[in-house]
């Protein structure tokens, strides 16, 4: 999805609308994680189970290299 297209920056508030309709817990979750801040040496881990039962986990610890992405995200978060 290009986001320099109006009706496709519509199209996902939309979406995202839904989503926080459907998911009102992950938004707060994800404030939360905004407020307090991912720093170098935190831990991001992944659980995804499946509708039959499969759990596929993984996980990662944030390098000073990886900082430059997460506040490269954050300024696309804030400026869209």
């Amino acid at each position: 999805m290009g986001f320099q297209n109006p009706a496709s920056i519509f199209q996902m508030m939309n979406l995202w609308n839904k989503f926080k309709q459907n998911h009102p817990k992950f938004p707060k979750f994800m404030t939360a994680v905004y407020q307090n801040g991912v720093k170098e040496g935190s831990i991001i881990e992944i659980n995804v189970t499946t509708p039959d039962g499969q759990s596929l986990n993984s996980n990662l610890k944030i390098s000073a290299e990886d900082m430059k992405l997460i506040e490269e995200l954050k300024n696309l978060a804030m400026n869209p």
